[in-house]
């Protein structure tokens, strides 16, 4: 076992360790020693990560084949004195859309990759000590911690930051690089304490027969082992194929046409998601009249400034006038939207989605929401919300893992679906955290799998993501019979395919037969339920607060991400980003106004401030509301 032969090594080779953080390709290991009086000998407290390989080498081999630094100079790739950003650790899928954000904004990449290193050793800071604090000395283990120098400074880093908020003794005059240290072979502890084991066991045991099986794997076994492994395509027979796309193809959207020179009044809804922007535009009878599609630039501000020009420039192409009657924001960003829009309403995701199924589907039971990075499985009973189930720290199963994948392999996301149904055979892919199965990628590349077969193979897993292992249901036959297919990865034939025949699948022995519908506007689904919602005020006789069109495109902001932003309120010691907006220039100059709350960026006057934050604990700056929020969270 991997946990006792690094002990072995380390009890042998450096006897004055009491700490060690060993990180592999999937794994992470943290073992603190502890003496034990009655024994003589140490005793070990270790924890390794199981369901989610978010803080492990894995992730920084995902991001530098974004990056394309060459290994040289990753391997000299600093952490002191760069610039830090906010990248998630807690998932390896959430690190590369932050990372990608940053790219678009033109962040270098060694300051992309140093993030990377600040958020993989918070993150095993936070969570894979168990509540156990490192110990001098600390020895660091692993591939990541020995080839690359940046790693072992960001440990050198954050560790005695701990230990100064936990007050751990440390040996008076000691250098953080003296006490942190990866030592000699740091790569090769868990090889050499096998050794140490194999020394104390009979003879007979572990004897070395030559290497001609390896020589037979190489040459043949890989090809045995892909013939047992796999599993048949999405599709039988052509004739499946084409009957389940005329089921499930859904029609081309086409905006309606405006009378020249007419005004154009309808009710905007703003989704503002983790990886897009969506907005739509519906008519007083509730009929979608015009809808877009942004991905998101890191910035939420900007993203509905431009959509909005999107939406106007739709109308004004025919000679028409846009009015705005009303507007719902919904998303993560929902809240200073509504407040820097003055829009009608701020709608929970949940109740979005539920508005937008029940709009256009009679009594639907249960909402599959599948976006960008975040699943959403919604129970209904009578048109109301009974139980719902969010995918919170893991990203599995989400569309953007799938389309990352597709582009690693050269293809766009418009092709997977073709390419996937193509596959006669694919692989069988465990479910759980997307970083393992991106190895299984590997793995499968490796036995001869081609590029249209795992692209199946994943499309086939998503199903079991979404209901085994994000939401926990096996028995779907006891959530209802009617399902609504949501969000931007419905648009991906292959998975939805890949969901009816799961939920066919689990009803078979219930003896029924479910109905499966895909939402005929999947991707703006969230958008379409805020301005629904927006519609409903106002036929009961709400008046818009809308700011107005020309007030969003003078809307200004400008954002701040330094150490005065850097939150306190727990260990990790997050950098955020403040994006302070103003929708109106204030006649006099511009001065700063002070402020009740506690803050280190003062504001200027007419500013709204959003706080862009890895926890909902650092959206605010003062210690009492963050009380609040924590007690919420509890």
């Amino acid at each position: 076992q991997e946990v006792t032969a690094v002990s072995l090594a380390v009890e042998k080779l450096h006897p004055e360790v009491y700490s060690v953080v060993e990180l592999g390709g999937q794994d992470a290991k943290i073992i603190v020693f502890k003496d034990d009086d009655e024994s003589g000998r140490k005793k070990k407290i270790p924890s390794m990560n199981d369901k989610c390989a978010g803080g492990t080498g894995a992730v920084i081999d995902k991001i530098n084949a974004k990056l394309k630094i060459p290994v040289e100079e990753l391997a000299e790739q600093g952490y002191h004195g760069i610039k830090l950003h906010k990248v998630a650790g807690k998932c390896g899928v959430f690190a590369e859309t932050d990372i990608n954000s940053l790219q678009k904004v033109g962040t270098p990449p060694d300051e992309l990759m140093a993030s990377l290193f600040e958020a993989i050793i918070l993150q095993n800071l936070s969570v894979l000590t168990r509540g156990h604090t490192l110990r001098p000395h600390v020895l660091l283990l692993g591939g990541p911690n020995t080839f690359i120098r940046g790693m072992r400074e960001a440990w050198q880093a954050n560790i005695p930051r701990m230990w100064q908020e936990r007050k751990v003794e440390v040996p008076a005059g000691a250098k953080p690089e003296d006490l942190i240290k990866a030592p000699q072979n740091a790569q090769y502890f868990a090889a050499l304490g096998s050794i140490e084991f194999g020394k104390g066991e009979d003879d007979c045991i572990g004897c070395y027969q030559g290497y001609e099986k390896l020589i037979h794997y190489i040459e043949f076994g890989r090809q045995e082992e892909k013939a047992k492994s796999g599993g048949k395509g999405l599709v039988a027979a052509p004739s499946e194929l084409e009957e389940f796309k005329d089921k499930y193809r859904r029609k081309k959207f086409v905006p309606a046409t405006f009378q020249k020179n007419s005004t154009v009044a309808g009710f905007v809804g703003i989704d503002g998601g983790s990886t897009s922007t969506k907005p739509v535009l519906l008519d007083e009878n509730g009929d979608i009249l015009c809808k877009t599609y942004q991905l998101s630039n890191g910035n939420p501000i900007q993203d509905t400034i431009d959509m909005f020009e999107n939406l106007r420039k739709q109308i004004e192409a025919q000679n028409a006038r846009m009015e705005v009657l009303g507007v719902g924001t919904t998303g993560y960003a929902k809240d200073i939207l509504k407040d820097v829009l003055k829009a009608d309403v701020a709608l929970v995701e949940t109740v979005a989605h539920t508005e937008s199924a029940l709009k256009f589907y009679e009594d639907p039971h249960v909402i599959v929401d599948v976006g960008g990075q975040d699943i959403k499985l919604i129970v209904l009973h009578n048109g109301r919300v009974k139980d719902f189930k969010l995918n919170t720290q893991c990203s599995a199963g989400n569309g953007y893992f799938l389309q990352s994948t597709a582009e690693g392999f050269g293809l766009s996301v418009e092709q997977y679906a073709d390419l996937a149904f193509s596959a006669q055979a694919m692989p069988v892919f465990g479910y759980g955290c997307a970083v393992f199965m991106q190895s299984d990628i590997v793995n499968f590349q490796r036995q001869g799998w081609r590029a249209e077969e795992i692209l199946a193979g994943l499309a086939a897993v998503l199903p079991k993501n979404v209901f085994l292992y994000v939401a926990s249901i096996p028995n779907l036959a006891a959530l209802g019979s009617r399902f609504v297919l949501q969000g931007g990865t419905q648009n991906n034939l292959a998975v939805v395919k890949a969901e009816v025949d799961f939920i066919n699948a689990s009803f078979r022995a219930a003896g029924k037969r479910p109905e499966v519908i895909v939402h005929e506007h999947c991707g703006e689904s969230g958008a379409i339920g805020a301005a629904q919602e927006s519609l409903r005020l106002w036929r009961n006789g709400l008046s818009t607060t809308f700011v107005g069109l020309d007030a969003v495109r003078k809307i200004e902001y400008r954002t701040t991400r330094n150490e005065k932003t850097r939150c306190n309120f727990c260990k990790n010691n997050c950098l955020r980003t403040f994006i302070d907006i103003r929708t109106e220039k204030p006649a006099e100059p511009q001065n700063f106004v002070p402020i009740a709350k506690v803050t280190k960026v003062p504001l200027m006057q007419g500013e709204q401030r959003l706080i862009i934050a890895t926890c909902e604990k650092g959206t605010v700056e003062d210690v009492n509301e963050m009380k609040e929020i924590k007690k919420g969270l509890d």
